[in-house]
């Protein structure tokens, strides 16, 4: 995916927009991430841009730009559709590469332990 495409996707965006987007991460991320969790190899980082884009202490900007791209992971048709198995990620994670790259130093430990703790209750509330 052309990196000018990405840098568009995500560019700073109003207070109204970014509430707009945080609203549809937080309604849609965690059953699209449960759903393809195991499929990521970087499923921990993917949920702690997540606690990192809702923490109201983190930059408006830091934050719009993690929403975006969270955003973009959740969407079911974007670029490369994400029922093409494994295919269907490489644009999803060529956005939340970029993203973490210009944001990395705001995803705290206390974002990684959040992350952690969610993929194991996950892990637990799986039946056997």
């Amino acid at each position: 995916m052309d990196k000018s495409k990405i840098e568009q996707a995500l560019v700073p965006v109003t207070v109204e927009q970014q509430s707009s987007r945080e609203e549809t991460v937080r309604d849609q991320f965690w059953p699209k991430f449960r759903a393809f969790a195991g499929q990521l190899p970087f499923a921990e980082d993917v949920a702690a841009a997540y606690f990192c884009a809702t923490d109201k202490n983190v930059p408006f900007k830091v934050r719009g730009t993690l929403l975006a791209a969270l955003a973009y992971f959740i969407m079911p048709l974007d670029f490369l559709p994400d029922i093409l198995a494994l295919v269907g990620f490489t644009d999803d994670i060529a956005v939340l590469t970029y993203a973490f790259s210009v944001v990395s130093q705001h995803i705290t430990d206390d974002h990684r332990a959040a992350a952690r703790e969610a993929l194991r209750e996950d892990e637990e509330a799986e039946p056997a």
